[in-house]
């Protein structure tokens, strides 16, 4: 008798589980070791950066493969909203993914298309040989493809912002996340994520997001902005990096340890 799997939740779906914001960090390093470190640390979920990284497919799917004992939600960004490059990303496992400089609805849609199968998308049709199907041994994931998939898209510019809520509306966007860098750049402010404008541009997409009914994030390393933000009402948040994280406690360890940096 064939083995028969379930796939676990996605991002929309421990959403629509909790009533509160659900806490996560980013895996840029490209390590398995330190993807399941952080997964299993009690974030809810781990972002694995295919867009500022090395990381590549082969290397997502092992660090797919290392997170998915631990409960913390495993999402993927994406580093295009090419068609392909979104088909072989949820063929290797990725359930949910986020979607980088988003800046109008129809670029939306166009990237919830890459993500599912016809008739409402484009997605072309390998489950038998991917391991997001588990090679058939997830019992009628053809006829259930959208339940296992969701799509959040980034808002990173000023016209992203502009459309806020045109773009949150588009059937099949699960989320919205703002990314304050790329915002503040785009502003003429590169570099400074906290800037007046630049939270008050956060703010905007925040209230037009919600206004959509749509789930809306950002990412926030900054502890008092991550916590403004919650207030605001982001319902999901990423608060660290694994490269960040290693970065600075090596250099207090260097502060601490080494003669003349004290």
């Amino acid at each position: 008798m064939p083995l028969r799997l379930t796939l676990p939740p996605t991002l929309r779906e421990r959403l629509a589980a909790t009533d509160r914001p659900l806490a996560g960090m980013w895996v840029c390093s490209g390590s398995p070791v330190v993807a399941e470190i952080c997964a299993g640390s009690g974030v809810d979920w781990v972002l694995v950066d295919a867009e500022h990284s090395p990381v590549g497919l082969e290397t997502t799917t092992s660090l797919l493969q290392a997170m998915s004992p631990y409960p913390a939600t495993a999402v993927v960004r994406v580093p295009s909203a090419d068609p392909v490059t979104i088909k072989q990303y949820l063929d290797l496992g990725a359930q949910t993914l986020v979607v980088p400089m988003v800046d109008t609805p129809e670029q939306a849609e166009a990237a919830v298309r890459a993500a599912h199968y016809p008739p409402r998308g484009i997605r072309g049709v390998g489950s038998a040989l991917a391991r997001g199907a588990r090679w058939s041994r997830v019992e009628d994931y053809l006829a259930n493809a959208a339940s296992h998939v969701a799509v959040v898209v980034q808002i990173e510019s000023e016209t992203g912002v502009a459309n806020a809520g045109a773009i949150a509306a588009v059937d099949g966007v699960d989320g919205v996340f703002v990314g304050p860098s790329d915002l503040a750049a785009s502003m003429g402010l590169l570099g400074q994520q906290t800037h007046p404008d630049v939270v008050a541009a956060v703010l905007a997409t925040f209230e037009a997001v919600r206004a959509a009914g749509t789930p809306v994030g950002v990412n926030a390393f900054d502890p008092v902005a991550a916590r403004a933000y919650l207030d605001a009402g982001a319902t999901f948040v990423l608060v660290g990096a694994d490269v960040a994280l290693l970065a600075r406690g090596s250099e207090a360890l260097a502060d601490t340890w080494v003669a003349g940096r004290a």
